[in-house]
């Protein structure tokens, strides 16, 4: 399977975020294609990651199956020769869909990412040590890094197109999309967390933190779109090593971010784009570690 920066299909582009591209499928389909593109602090990387798209795509494709009958989704197909049926236009570009493309229904997407935070770590964790709140709202004191929250703590989050998104309350999300669709969303968001972290934790994975994207069907429907549980959108610690009180090793882009600080401390990089070439070692343990994640989670290895 060759990487790709960036795809080509015959039909119209209607989106380009850090690692997606998004084709219009008739007016009511939207065709999902994941490059192995990486992005760190923000910043696109020049070069690709191997394997990355069909990690993120097959993970997102398992959740999707297993979340039959606990939410709706908008996946109908991430095959292949399934797609191309239903897009005879594609017949050509078949290497380009193999692993890494999902075919869905479309959808009005709410401008709120659903965070939900099983534990305290990463930015929630900083602003809990420094303040003892979580977007400007008060925790109990006493809690450790890493440590569980019990219920799981929903945050959502503005989307933003560049930059980092924003922690906002969950009153401040009443303001954005209403009283009824933000019950729906935080319900539907714990619904699915749920059986995810119990299904993780069976194949020695806890699943920290992760975010959800809805959007509303032409039918008028919530359902479950974009990503799900992935090594980028969630947090994944192996439960054999995991130990609160301090930061834990995850299954994501970890090597990518190390090589990226230690150059920074280094002076030999800003922080600002353009970001430093990648020496091949971190590309290589890059996709190792992604692939990792998969087998992880589905108890399976990857086969494209």
């Amino acid at each position: 399977m060759t990487t790709m920066l960036a795809s080509d299909l015959p039909l119209p582009r209607i989106g380009r975020g850090k690692v997606r591209d998004i084709y219009s499928v008739g007016d009511d389909r939207v065709l999902l294609l994941t490059t192995d593109r990486i992005s760190a602090f923000d910043i696109v990387m020049a070069e690709t990651i191997p394997m990355k798209g069909a990690v993120l795509t097959q993970i997102s494709a398992w959740w999707f199956r297993k979340l039959e009958g606990t939410v709706p989704h908008h996946m109908i197909s991430a095959d292949a020769d399934t797609i191309i049926r239903e897009v005879p236009s594609l017949k050509d570009h078949r290497a380009s869909l193999v692993g890494r493309t999902m075919l869905c229904r479309r959808t009005k997407v709410f401008p709120i990412e659903c965070v939900i935070r099983g534990y305290l770590s990463g930015s929630a964790w900083k602003e809990y040590a420094t303040q003892g709140t979580l977007a400007g709202e008060t925790l109990a004191s006493g809690l450790l890094e890493s440590g569980k929250l019990e219920p799981a703590i929903f945050s959502p989050a503005t989307k933003a197109e560049n930059g980092h998104d924003e922690n906002i309350t969950v009153s401040r999300m009443r303001g954005i999309v209403g009283d009824e669709v933000t019950a729906t969303l935080e319900r539907m968001t714990r619904a699915v967390y749920a059986l995810g972290e119990r299904t993780s934790r069976e194949h020695g994975i806890i699943i920290a933190d992760t975010k959800f994207e809805f959007g509303r069907d032409a039918d008028g429907r919530i359902i479950l779109i974009d990503e799900v549980m992935t090594p980028d959108s969630s947090r994944f610690w192996a439960t054999d090593v995991y130990q609160t009180g301090r930061p834990q090793p995850s299954f994501d882009k970890q090597p990518l971010r190390d090589y990226l600080d230690g150059e920074r401390r280094a002076g030999r990089w800003s922080g600002e784009a353009p970001p430093p070439p990648l020496p091949a070692s971190v590309v290589d343990a890059t996709s190792r570690r992604y692939l990792e994640a998969y087998r992880r989670v589905t108890g399976n290895e990857l086969e494209i």
